[in-house]
């Protein structure tokens, strides 16, 4: 009976510190995971295929972290994690710049990257929100067999009456190459202020070199170049410089007056489930390998000091960037941009 009574009690024992121990597990199934338990990242992206691959996939080989990849428009990504905000389901926005995301600021969380000094000075991390990691600069495509001689080294060199209906140029209210090429065209024409008269004299100069012809989409126009259509055209640098990588008879040219070398940059979602697995994702962007690997293959430019290009890529040393340009400023008063535009492309037809 004695033995019955004990091998009761140790019975009951056992079964209260069994559902002790379940409890304490459901508690603990039920609560954040541990960071990094899973060794595994969520990424919105809007970025390129080639770019996301290059990053991505190198960055699971690496690390051994499994990236769960979501692409779409800038604008789809954005408004996802704003709708998240009370529980986010990514860890990473790879998509927008500071320009774009500042009054969203609170959708972030703060994170300097231990690669930051190694960037360049110009697009380092002062916000402590936004990681500038590459760029895609305005450039000028040019095609080689058909300027000849002829000088085409900045937009002063437009105006050449040899050029006329020889430039392509998409429209600047719905293309956001040609907004961003307009900008900078009028920052570097008027002498850092891109709304000052001598701005906007040298525009109308320039629109009367189009003769009304504007191209309906931003691929139009260095297609248009590549196939003999137009001398010139105003792009971003990543298509013309795959039209070089290509073989096209075409060549990349930075206007001398100053490139726009916009940021394209990298946050991390506050509150997100995988903090520390992000921070580590923001610094392989930023290290040596990725950034020299973009450089070297692709056409997106690594701003990482001394980051190495392709033979197809011109040197960052080679460029000019455009003087007191505010891309902040810019994009709050975009609709002031283009409504004087169209006042003036009136004015020019």
């Amino acid at each position: 009976m004695k033995k019955s009574v004990a091998f009761l009690a140790t019975a009951l024992l056992s079964l209260s510190m069994l559902f002790s121990g379940c409890g304490g597990g459901d508690k603990k199934a039920e609560g954040p995971k541990p960071d990094n338990a899973a060794k595994e990242l969520t990424v919105y992206t809007a970025r390129s295929e080639s770019l996301n691959n290059a990053v991505i996939k190198n960055f699971e080989k690496d690390t051994g972290i499994k990236v769960n990849v979501v692409v779409a428009g800038t604008g789809e990504v954005v408004k996802r994690v704003a709708s998240e905000k009370a529980n986010p389901l990514g860890d990473v926005l790879w998509a927008g710049s500071e320009a774009m995301l500042a009054s969203k600021k609170d959708l972030f969380m703060e994170y300097v990257s231990k690669e930051d000094p190694n960037m360049m000075e110009e697009f380092r991390n002062s916000t402590k929100f936004f990681t500038p990691a590459f760029s895609d600069p305005t450039v000028m495509v040019v095609n080689k067999k058909m300027k000849g001689d002829m000088k085409i080294e900045g937009f002063g060199d437009l105006l050449n009456p040899a050029l006329k209906d020889k430039i392509a140029f998409g429209d600047p209210v719905n293309s956001s190459s040609a907004f961003q090429s307009l900008v900078v065209m009028l920052y570097d024409m008027g002498n850092g202020d891109p709304f000052s008269k001598e701005a906007w004299d040298y525009c109308d100069k320039f629109l009367k070199q189009l003769n009304g012809k504007m191209m309906n989409s931003s691929s139009q126009v260095y297609k248009g170049v590549a196939g003999g259509e137009y001398i010139v055209g105003l792009t971003w640098e990543d298509p013309a410089a795959t039209l070089v990588k290509s073989g096209a008879p075409v060549e990349v040219v930075f206007p001398k007056e100053g490139a726009l070398y916009a940021p394209q940059s990298v946050q991390i979602i506050k509150n997100c489930k995988h903090p520390e697995n992000a921070k580590k994702f923001v610094d392989y962007m930023l290290s040596e390998k990725i950034q020299n690997l973009v450089g070297t293959t692709l056409t997106v430019r690594p701003l990482r000091k001394n980051a190495k290009l392709a033979d197809y890529m011109t040197p960052a040393s080679k460029i000019k960037i455009a003087p007191k340009f505010n891309e902040k400023w810019v994009s709050e008063n975009k609709e002031k941009f283009t409504k004087e535009f169209t006042k003036h492309l009136e004015k020019s037809m």
